[in-house]
């Protein structure tokens, strides 16, 4: 069950507050009325008794005593009385219950004109993401609590773009000088290992070397690629996905072969428009994980379509559902952190969506049935 909005409650508040008012207004109307409103019974009396000396005889003596004719008129003056309460009661109940109905309208449009500003907050939040802070409310009006609110809001999204921009810029500029002496220490390890007269041990330390640096290697790459996709496009072409994708395919078919992976594709005309490096980039992690997070004799599924633009189920090991929304944070796998895997830096699914969400789209996972995962990719098209 859903509370009230705050829009029906303000509406309530008017309304309720003026129906009381109004009910306040006719009980003091109506006790005005009926204290102004002469008694019954003295008017006949004067009324009878004046009649009586005008005239020189008794009035009584038309119609009988005088007894008789003050209560008649007495009668008369008191119907009279309370037809004319009566009818301002009524008239009044009408005239209280139209204007409340008008005061209820004229409530809501105020109520929902008054929090106007806040519906552009919530909108501008919802809108926001950590590689899109470039949303403003920027509310125009005069220097009220709104105001002061939503300039609040736009100061604090500024420090967040700005905070957001000067970590992207480390991650990226580290990024790039680590790159120079990582390649310079596995041409050392070369070198070394190419002398004929290095010992075995020399030589099993060398290679152990050489594949932490080509890990170190890959996740600086990584990195570098997943900044350049929080930064945005700067440029977009139109690209053939369906064209990338059996380019990617072709490329790993080797590593495939090697892991026992059956790679099978369905490839239908499919153009979006973006940064073709980026998405050679998003289908080569994709395929590349699927293949080596599989099994021996797996098999690997790659369709490009309509919606969603790309899709890859795999086989392999259980992945548990709850573990399927920490794949797109950096360095994370199932059933470990940052340690325990040396086949990947743990920066695919992380780049994949990096750059899903550049292009104006977004990816999802879910765990196969029988193992293994369905990775789909959605992207605006061209």
């Amino acid at each position: 069950m859903t509370g009230l909005s705050v829009r029906t409650k303000l509406t309530a508040w008017y309304g309720g507050l003026f129906l009381l008012a109004g009910l306040v207004l006719v009980v003091i109307n109506y006790l005005l009325v009926q204290s102004t409103l002469p008694d019954p019974a003295r008017v006949a009396s004067t009324t009878v008794g004046s009649a009586d000396a005008l005239y020189g005889v008794q009035a009584g003596t038309v119609v009988g005593s005088p007894g008789v004719a003050v209560r008649l008129l007495s009668g008369s003056l008191d119907e009279y009385r309370s037809s004319t309460l009566s009818t301002l009661v009524v008239g009044s109940a009408i005239a209280l219950v139209a204007t409340a109905a008008l005061a209820v309208l004229f409530g809501w449009l105020m109520a929902g004109r008054a929090l106007r500003p806040l519906h552009d907050i919530t909108s501008a939040a919802r809108r926001l993401e950590a590689g899109k802070l470039d949303r403003r409310i920027n509310l125009e009006g005069p220097p009220d609590e709104l105001k002061e609110l939503a300039d609040t809001f736009d100061g604090m999204l500024d420090r967040l773009a700005e905070s957001f921009d000067s970590q992207k810029r480390f991650v990226a500029n580290a990024s790039h000088e680590l790159r120079t002496p990582l390649a310079v220490q596995r041409t050392l390890i070369e070198v070394a290992m190419a002398d004929p007269e290095v010992t075995p041990e020399l030589r099993k330390l060398g290679t152990h070397l050489l594949h932490t640096n080509e890990r170190s290697e890959r996740m600086i790459e990584g990195l570098l690629v997943l900044a350049r996709s929080d930064r945005g496009l700067h440029a977009r072409t139109p690209v053939r996905l369906d064209e990338v994708t059996a380019s990617v395919v072709r490329a790993t078919a080797a590593a495939a072969s090697a892991a026992g992976v059956e790679v099978e594709t369905r490839l239908r005309p499919r153009t979006v428009s973006g940064d073709p490096v980026l998405l050679e980039r998003l289908v080569t992690n994709l395929v590349v994980n699927a293949i080596t997070y599989n099994a021996a004799g797996g098999w690997v599924y790659v369709e490009v379509r309509g919606d969603p633009a790309l899709e890859v189920r795999n086989s392999g090991p259980v992945v548990p559902p709850e573990a399927v929304p920490s794949l797109f944070e950096p360095f994370r796998r199932v059933g470990s952190e940052r340690t325990g895997d040396t086949r990947n830096a743990g920066l695919g699914l992380s780049i994949v969506r990096s750059v899903a969400q550049a292009h104006g789209g977004y990816a999802e996972a879910q765990p196969g049935r029988r193992g293994g995962l369905t990775v789909t990719v959605r992207l605006p098209p061209s």
